[in-house]
């Protein structure tokens, strides 16, 4: 393989897992965007959907009728967090918000074991969507499920960018994120306009699982865990609330990862890939807290 086959190798590979890192780091933003809240729960939601699409689709329902409804579950998941625990405490201290963030996640994960036990599950995938397609005389492969990641992505993005600047509850959604007292008082249904906040990000969050299990193989109730926290990192280097700062962060952490993995192996940097995305979370929080972007928001975790 020449250097020009490698790097396109490793551009796929790292267009493919930064756009699962944009799709939660955008549905993370979309919250805090609103209520200046991290969900922490958000990556259990990607347990949810992942769960959701295996079941459907081992009671006999077609793999994409069953993805559609695990977004769909994690969504109405998504609304019932909103409204049961995080609509009452809305306005609170930042300890309030911070301990009910984490509360949801242990309640979601624990309800998960409980119910699905703490073993992963092999998450098995129609014959079409494990394809292996190559280019070059096989120099560079990829599979089918790479190509859906990168299409699912690319057509979520786009209806969340035809959304919030085409229709009247996205307008009032951006609205509601400059100010969501001002917005309220013109009259824009708050309660209505965090509700499909929430739809949409659980939504997003849903997708990703599903995709998420598709390329490890596996699903299990703690899968939400490591994808959330590269989120967490891929938005802060966006900049924390900017649909499109998580976006850039998103492709710029899996462009980062990859890069790591491909050093030479002389260098010994591999093992250390999660300690050094980690080291420029700090470096960006000393030095560029508003991200790449330029966003200066005030971070309520």
């Amino acid at each position: 393989m020449n250097s020009l086959e490698y790097v396109l190798q490793q551009l796929l590979n790292a267009l493919s897992i930064g756009s699962l890192y944009a799709l939660v780091a955008v549905g993370l933003s979309i919250i805090f965007s609103l209520l200046r809240l991290t969900n922490f729960a958000h990556g259990d939601l990607m347990m949810v959907g992942a769960f959701a699409t295996l079941f459907l689709n081992l009671a006999g329902v077609p793999f994409v009728p069953a993805l559609l409804g695990g977004i769909l579950l994690s969504s109405g998941v998504g609304i019932l967090i909103e409204r049961v625990a995080y609509r009452p405490v809305r306005g609170s201290p930042d300890v309030t918000l911070l301990l009910t963030s984490v509360a949801l996640t242990y309640i979601l994960e624990n309800l998960g074991i409980l119910l699905f036990s703490s073993s992963p599950r092999n998450f098995p995938l129609p014959d079409w969507m494990g394809t292996v397609y190559s280019l070059f005389d096989g120099r560079i492969t990829f599979t089918f499920i790479t190509v859906v990641t990168l299409g699912a992505t690319l057509l979520s993005l786009l209806f969340l960018g035809w959304f919030v600047t085409r229709t009247r509850v996205g307008l009032g959604m951006r609205a509601a994120a400059e100010d969501l007292t001002a917005a309220n008082l013109v009259g824009i249904d708050v309660n209505r306009t965090v509700t499909v906040a929430f739809v949409l990000a659980s939504g997003f969050a849903g997708l990703a699982g599903v995709l998420w299990a598709a390329q490890a193989g596996v699903v299990e109730p703690l899968m939400g865990f490591t994808p959330l926290l590269k989120a967490f990192v891929a938005a802060i280097i966006g900049g924390f609330g900017s649909i499109p700062g998580a976006i850039v962060g998103g492709f710029a952490l899996g462009a980062l990862e990859v890069l790591i993995q491909s050093l030479p192996s002389e260098l010994g940097l591999s093992p250390y890939r999660d300690a050094l995305v980690f080291a420029l979370l700090i470096a960006f929080l000393l030095f560029r807290p508003g991200g790449i972007l330029g966003v200066r928001t005030e971070v309520k975790l």
